[in-house]
């Protein structure tokens, strides 16, 4: 198998990490491939926030649902998706640009996210674990004061970097649904009852399908983290479109 192809397929989430730092031309390598990545119009309509100060750490780890490994990480970097840089150019040579709205924002975290995606892989190609953290969407008044965001610019993911402890590197990556429940041709087609079953069955224990479903909502869907992110999203899309 192609090495690019089989990290791509072996890279798990990582939130142990060993105490090793990243070297500081490797983290180079890894913020300039994010830059690399696929952007609407070359825009690059994000900012990437390296967060080194221990105290701002603390800060993220405790607003971002209480994670303290946040505070551990080698690396961390806010991917913020950025429709500020662009407004305040177009305004600086006198274009009277319009305030920008929900589809450039939507935009914006398109191209955060893929950046965000290319760090993943540069990492991972050096053997560097990654984590994800969607709660930097939630409390969107705290995370606005601690890293200091102005108007337009949203805070569309965390990634924490560092080596993977010997424990992370052997446990095993979650399974992934089958494929043919995935990909569509042509037309978007709803499941029914029996293919969602069949899709999502595998992760639950045996014949404790309805029970771990049940659960899982709980946890997941309905949890108040999950409540307080649609909350923190829905407030900073008002001041999108005045």
């Amino acid at each position: 198998m192609n090495e690019t192809i089989r990290q791509l397929y072996a890279r798990k989430s990582v939130r142990a990490f060993a105490d090793r730092p990243i070297e500081e031309p490797v983290v180079q390598t890894i913020l300039e491939a994010a830059t690399m990545a696929p952007s609407a119009g070359n825009q690059q309509l994000y900012t990437i926030l390296r967060i080194t100060d221990p105290a701002l750490l603390e800060r993220l780890a405790d607003s971002c649902d209480h994670q303290p490994f946040i505070a551990r990480g080698k690396l961390v970097l806010v991917f913020c998706a950025d429709c500020l840089k662009w407004y305040d150019a177009f305004a600086r040579v006198g274009c009277a640009p319009r305030k920008p709205g929900p589809g450039d924002l939507l935009l914006a975290v398109d191209d955060a996210l893929i950046a965000a995606q290319n760090a993943v892989v540069a990492a991972e190609a050096f053997g560097i674990g990654s984590c994800y953290i969607g709660d930097i969407m939630e409390n969107i008044e705290a995370q606005r004061d601690i890293l200091g965001l102005p108007d337009y610019v949203f805070p569309a993911a965390l990634l924490v970097f560092g080596y993977p402890t010997k424990q992370q590197i052997q446990r095993r990556k979650p399974r992934r649904v089958d494929l043919r429940y995935i990909v569509q041709e042509n037309r978007y087609r709803r499941l029914d009852g029996a293919q969602l079953k069949a899709m999502l069955e595998g992760k639950a224990p045996d014949g404790q399908y309805v029970e771990w479903m049940e659960a899982f909502c709980r946890r997941k869907y309905n949890s108040d983290f999950a409540r307080e992110m649609s909350r923190s999203v829905a407030a900073y899309l008002a001041q999108y479109g005045d």
